[in-house]
């Protein structure tokens, strides 16, 4: 048993962790070379119930706490940044809002399907202007008849390629900024949206897409909870994802961490295993402590999200933490393997790549600094 886990945790922590092994970890050069999107891999985390893993059983889902939801994500993660993301988007942006904001209606067609990975989700957010500043939502959606017409377009929209649906996020009066945000459910097969696909560093094949909105006509339906209410769900949305991008980078930060473990052990020079020298050894002491700091962050903004209202400045801090000691830990890695680790298709190299999106994506570092900063002044 784990450090701190229930026996509960701890069974199932380690069945993702063979899954991972078993079947994720042989995929993962290939779903980066290929840059496809990982379709039988998701379904396979669906049978797992990874795809709703903190969503009640009765809706679908898993039944478990969040701290079990960021170990899965962290296994995951340790094979496959992609994989790990993929899950965060449908779990933490997509199922986890729809069931504490959607209509019974919305949750009757959509949630169950969601949680249970029958359906893939996508969260639509990021704009050409807005990324950071995520109020300047510059997509459209005027009311007009019986429903809303949506206007505009989302950039680095990930899963859309496989998604049948997404939370889309527009300003239903753009005077007001965040307090004129609203959130719709939208089918992607509805007729207006178009699509195209977009390239990236790393985290190949999360079937991230650029979406176009021309004139899309939508049922007054789709509006998810009260207008001008989407910003707030956003961000507490993406509060929930910032712990799961937490982990997920630990899981990148442990694999690279590994790597040069098992390296320095292996790699002689001078006459003995380079890990007999000072230098490689304090290097690796130093990422085994951050990424171990970053770790109990994770668990701690786990833990807050499961018991407190919010959680915002615990999750900030977890994915602050984790994204840039797993990035420490990937350069490192890469030092200490040097050429080996530079060489193109090497582990090294791909997790290099990967970890970098997770100071981005979902809040940079710098939105996340700003954050923990609002709450360590007060109001």
């Amino acid at each position: 048993m784990h450090f701190g886990l229930t026996p509960d945790q701890d069974a199932f922590l380690e069945r993702v962790r063979a899954f991972a092994r078993d079947r994720v970890a042989p995929a993962a050069a290939g779903i980066d070379a290929s840059a496809q999107f990982p379709r039988a891999l998701v379904q396979e985390c669906a049978a797992l119930g990874l795809c709703g893993v903190t969503i009640p059983r009765e809706a679908g889902g898993a039944g478990r706490d969040y701290v079990s939801y960021a170990l899965a994500i962290e296994a995951i993660g340790f094979s496959s940044a992609t994989l790990a993301v993929i899950l965060t988007v449908n779990n933490s942006l997509v199922v986890e809002p729809l069931h504490q904001f959607g209509t019974p209606r919305q949750k009757d067609v959509w949630l169950k399907r969601l949680a249970s990975g029958e359906s893939l989700g996508a969260f639509a957010l990021s704009e050409p202007q807005a990324g950071s500043d995520a109020a300047n939502q510059q997509t459209r959606a005027r009311l007009e008849g019986s429903g809303y017409v949506l206007s505009g377009e989302k950039v680095w929209v990930a899963n859309a390629e496989a998604a049948s649906v997404a939370i889309v996020f527009a300003a239903t009066d753009p005077a007001a900024r965040q307090r004129g945000i609203s959130a719709f459910l939208v089918p992607l097969d509805t007729p207006g949206i178009t699509s195209t696909p977009c390239d990236s560093l790393g985290v190949r094949g999360l079937g991230c897409r650029n979406l176009t909105f021309d004139e899309v006509r939508i049922e007054a339906s789709a509006l998810m909870g009260e207008t001008g209410r989407g910003f707030r769900m956003a961000m507490r949305a993406l509060e929930g994802g910032r712990v799961a991008i937490a982990a997920q980078s630990l899981g990148v930060g442990q694999a690279a961490l590994d790597e040069a473990l098992a390296y320095s052990r292996e790699r002689s020079a001078f006459g003995q295993p380079i890990g007999n020298f000072q230098a490689i050894q304090f290097q690796l002491a130093d990422l085994a402590t951050d990424l171990e700091a970053a770790r109990m962050l994770t668990w701690r903004a786990a833990d807050a999200r499961d018991r407190l209202p919010r959680a915002s400045v615990e999750a900030a801090m977890a994915k602050l933490q984790a994204s840039e000691a797993a990035h420490r830990a990937a350069d490192r890695a890469m030092q200490i393997l040097a050429s080996e680790g530079y060489r193109r298709g090497s582990t090294i190299e791909r997790l290099f790549r990967d970890v970098r999106a997770a100071e981005i994506y979902q809040g940079t570092s710098e939105v996340q600094r700003m954050i923990i900063a609002e709450g360590a002044l007060g109001d």
